[in-house]
This record gives structure tokens, sequence and C-alpha cells, in this order.
């Protein structure tokens, strides 16, 4: 016969540690119940109610970006794409595994309890993993941005416990798992901060204290009022030309004969027209991004006046390459890229629609109207053989892929032409999508990739479109391009901010 089992012995071990987890939570629980919270209660539970559903960290994520500045637009990105990979993970995998139900109301007065209660598990809490998922992301790209939107991100958290439907666990748990989700998209797709270009070669510039040599010339047609209000705020002493974008190579040019150092405001097209006469007058160049697309001020780490500031105070700069290309009808430089095919297509195309329908619908009017085609935009002798080419991209520098984030360049100096080539076929989109997927492959079926120092085409037919910065000319017969080494200097901030 067996012995008498005594079940009112102690459990020891992982269990018996359980155990006494669970009953200090119950406690915290019971203790937070019981606590008074001035204050608190005209704010949390509705704070809680406005976070159902991620409906707060979208309009948090609205505000931010509402700013405008490249900086704040990728913390609202960074920390929505955290938040939906943190509910991803609740909703598949945390919820799932541990069925914890809620704690028992009974302790809490009335009046701060929600009108509709969570039905779902308890374990782990969904809304401090979105808070902390949120602000964890922000905090990453923009530490202002992040302790701003910290203690919103803590309240929430807190009016889970506060309301009744969490235990203190689950929001501890929950936000440890939003702040993990924030880091695996870092991982995915690294900040800025990781990511920054080495600041080589460097150039001895002069400081300008007040910006006192500085002639800025900004382009009216980018919108850039405020960037030159700005910048004669931080400033003072520096000269600030405004002219229609007509106007600006012949203001450029006046600006450079006076000027100790040549600032320019706009685009990248309006950049390139004020870098052609910083090498023609041996000027540094001080660039302050102000218009669409601002590719070559953005990779040098200038975001906004206060980058630029920063950098022409300290006299901080470096050397950079130029590309030049060169055909029948002349000669032009590029600081980002130059490109032949479908794109100098896309962009005459749009140009055609934007002034009837706008720039973003104009932009997909062009983009279906170029693809559905049929023809090939471009032949040319590459490698030594002709063949159709949907694409024909030079970069100037060799651009890179980071994880998931579109490709940038990290070395402004050195010395190659990124080549890439998308090779002729049926389904134009398909073969575009493909190669750009392949990313950094060198070949693939629908590309090839390869990084020379000049580069020569011949072949092309008359009226083939060239697309620089994009801008947009005609070329013929032969095209070469070539790169000039360290060929301008340009102011760029040193130290991280």
């Amino acid at each position: 016969m067996s012995p008498d089992v005594d079940l009112t012995a102690p459990r020891t071990g992982a269990h018996a540690t359980l155990t006494r987890l669970l009953a200090l939570d119950s406690r915290l629980f019971q203790a937070a119940a019981e606590r008074h919270w001035p204050g608190a209660g005209p704010v949390l539970p509705r704070l809680s109610r406005s976070a159902n559903h991620g409906v707060l960290w979208f309009a948090a994520a609205a505000a931010i970006a509402a700013s405008r500045t490249p900086r704040a637009r990728r913390a609202a990105a960074r920390g929505l794409a955290s938040l939906g990979l943190a509910s991803l993970t609740i909703n598949t995998l945390g919820k799932r595994s541990v069925r914890r139900p809620r704690p028992l109301l009974d302790p809490v007065p009335h009046v701060r309890r929600l009108r509709r209660q969570p039905i779902t598990t308890s374990f782990p809490s969904g809304h401090a993993a979105s808070a902390s998922a949120f602000a964890t992301g922000v905090a990453l790209e923009s530490g202002g941005w992040g302790a701003a939107v910290a203690p919103v991100a803590f309240s929430v958290a807190v009016s889970r416990v506060y309301t009744g439907v969490h235990f203190p666990s689950d929001v501890l748990a929950g936000a440890a798992l939003g702040a993990g989700a924030a880091f695996a998209v870092r991982g995915l797709v690294p900040t800025r901060a990781q990511i920054a270009a080495p600041a080589r070669p460097r150039a001895a510039v002069p400081a300008l204290p007040g910006g006192e040599g500085l002639v800025l010339v900004t382009n009216n047609a980018s919108g850039t009022a405020d960037r030159a209000r700005a910048l004669r705020d931080a400033l003072p002493r520096a000269e600030v030309v405004v002219c229609e974008p007509e106007d600006l190579p012949a203001e450029a040019e006046k600006a450079a004969g006076r000027a100790r150092v040549l600032g320019v405001c706009g685009g990248d097209g309006t950049v390139n027209t004020a870098a052609r006469a910083a090498l023609r007058h041996g000027l540094p160049l001080a660039v302050l991004p102000g218009g669409t697309l601002n590719h070559f001020a953005y990779d040098l780490g200038v975001e906004d006046v206060r980058d630029l500031a920063g950098a022409l105070e300290r006299g901080e700069g470096v050397r950079v390459d130029v590309g030049r290309f060169s055909s029948k009808r002349g000669q032009g430089v590029f600081l980002n890229t130059f490109s032949l095919g479908v794109y100098p297509e896309l962009v005459r195309e749009r140009e055609r629609w934007a002034d009837r329908i706008g720039g973003w619908p104009a932009g997909v009017l062009a983009a279906l109207r170029v693809l559905r085609a049929d023809r090939h935009p471009l032949e040319a002798e590459f490698q030594g053989r002709r063949r159709p080419l949907w694409l024909l991209f030079a970069g100037n520098g060799t651009y890179h892929r980071m994880g998931l984030a579109p490709g940038r360049r990290l070395d402004l100096a050195d010395g190659v032409l990124d080549v890439r080539v998308v090779h002729g076929g049926r389904r134009p989109a398909l073969r575009l999508l493909s190669a750009a997927l392949a990313g950094p492959l060198t070949r693939s079926p629908a590309h090839a990739a390869v990084q020379v120092g000049r580069l020569r085409l011949t072949g092309l037919a008359p009226g083939t479109l060239l697309a620089y910065d994009g801008e947009v000319t005609e070329v013929e017969g032969e095209v070469r391009l070539e790169k000039l080494p360290e060929a301008l200097t340009v102011y760029r901030p040193l130290r991280a901010r």
C-alpha cells in the first residue's frame, strides 16, 4: 500500500518562484488600486482610451512629421514601424502564449474603470508594448522628440494598472517587448547615427562668425523662405540673395564674385548650379537643403540651419568628388547622379503635367505612360556590346543599401562612378523592380553593376534624354563620364548633434 502524500507541503524550484512572483504582482496591483493618485483621475483613463488601436501614436507621428524636418519625419516613421512590429508580435505570439486572466476589479474605484473592459488575455499589455515601441523607435532616431514622447508613453503604460485592466508585470513585459521591437527595426533599417558617413578628407575652410563673408543664393521656387529667415537669425552677418529659378545662374556668378564662401539653399538642381560657380571661382560651398530632393545635403549630414550654421562658425569642411559628363552638345557636372533611359523620360513627362494636375499625380501618370510605352528609351554600346537598355545610372560615389533602407553614399570622395544598368526586354516595370530588389548584387538577369573611374557611351540617337541631379538635357552620339577627385570643398558638420 502506498504511503500517504502530504499535499500541503510547499513546492520548491521554478514553480515556487513563479508563485511568489505572481503573489507579489497581485499585492502591487492591490497597492496601486488603494493608492490615491492626485490629478490622475481626469487624465489617465482618457489617455488609456486614446491609445486604443494605436490612434494616439498615429496622431503623435503626424504631429512630429508636421515639423517638416528630415530627422522628425524619420523619427515618426521609425516609431510607427516599431509599433507595427510590436503589435504583430503581441497579437500573434504574446496573447496566445500566456492565457492569464485580467485582474479582478473589486479593489479599483469605479471612477477609474474603463467604460468598456478588454476581453483579451492580460499578459502582456498591448498598450504598454505599443507605447514603448513608439517612444523607443522615435528616440533611436531623434533624442529630442524621444524625450517629448517618453512621458506620454510612460503615462499610457501606467494607466493600464491605474484603470485595473493589467497587473504590473503585464505592463513591464509589454514595455520590454515594445522596446525590443524598436531595436529589431533598427537592426533592419539602421538609423542615420549608425550609418554616418566618414568625414573625409578634411579641408581647411575659414570659420565665419555670424556668417560674415557668406553670400547665400536661394531659389525662390523651392519654398525656401522659412529656411532663409532661419539662416538670417542664426547667421545675422550673412548676405542672403533670393531669386527666381531663371535668374539663379547669373545670381550665383555675381555672388561668387564678392563672397568669401558661396552658399546655396534649394534642391539638388539648385545646388548643382551653385557648385558650378564655386568650382569656377575656387570657393568653398555651403549647402542648405531647401528643395524637393536634397540628397547631396543629406549625405553631407546637413539637414537644417543648425547643422550648417555650426559648421560655418567652427570652420568644418571636407573635399568631395565631382562627376563630369561631356558630349557634342557641351558638358556638365553632377554631385549626385547621372542617368539615361527611363528616368529622364519620366522626369520630362512629369514636367509636362505637373502644372496642370500637381507634382505627385504627374509623377504617377508619367510612370504609367513611360513604362507602358512599346519601345526602349535607350540603345547604347556598353562594355563592348550594343544593347537595348531601360536605364543606365551612374552615381557620383558608391551607393550602399543598409538593411532594407534605400541606398545612400557613405563616402563622397571614393573616386569611383557607381554604374548600374537595367537590361532591355519585356515588362520594364518588373525588370526595374527586380533590379531594385537585387540591391548591392553586381549581376542579376535584370541588371548589372560596375564601379569605374570613367565611362564611355557611344551610338546614342539624336534627342536622347540625359538627367543629372534632377535636371534634363538632350545628347547624341558619344557621352563620356569621368570623376574629378576631391574637386569641390564643402562645409560639413564634423561633430554629431
